[in-house]
């Protein structure tokens, strides 16, 4: 399956992703990811220049995983500028903006696993056992 993105989402994830790997520093604190969730921002990273092809599953998960970081990233900035500066500034439109753009494609991502799992179940029979979800194509074991 695809999850489609637009050039502006595609841009906000890619700096959002060489954030989450540099770590933000916020409040004098950087902020880090767990390595799981870094080794999906890298992945994630690495195929960040059109839409995302959903395999399986566990394609899925790991996208999500990684989208998940990448906001949390997005939306300590957008916290950090508009409060040591002023709403208005550029540099909080911009935070506020990346934010936005991957908080649109967390949804579609969310929604496409969502379908997925049901289209699985159909097939199946059962729901899908989270440590099969990677075997195999879409059509995942239960």
């Amino acid at each position: 399956m695809l999850v489609r993105c637009t050039y502006e989402e595609l841009m906000a994830l890619a700096a959002g992703a060489e954030m989450t790997l540099e770590g933000v520093v916020r409040g004098g604190v950087g902020i880090a990811a767990p390595p799981r969730e870094l080794a999906d921002v890298e992945k994630l990273l690495a195929h960040a220049d059109g839409d995302f092809e959903l395999q399986n599953l566990s394609d899925q998960r790991s996208l999500a995983r990684a989208v998940d970081a990448i906001l949390e990233t997005l939306h300590a900035r957008m916290e950090d500028t508009v409060l040591e500066g002023y709403v208005g500034a550029e540099d909080a439109v911009v935070a506020y903006f990346d934010y936005a753009h991957v908080l649109t494609v967390r949804e579609r991502v969310r929604r496409t696993g969502e379908e997925m799992e049901a289209v699985n179940e159909l097939m199946n029979g059962a729901p899908v056992i989270a440590k099969c979800s990677g075997h195999g194509g879409f059509s995942d074991e239960v």
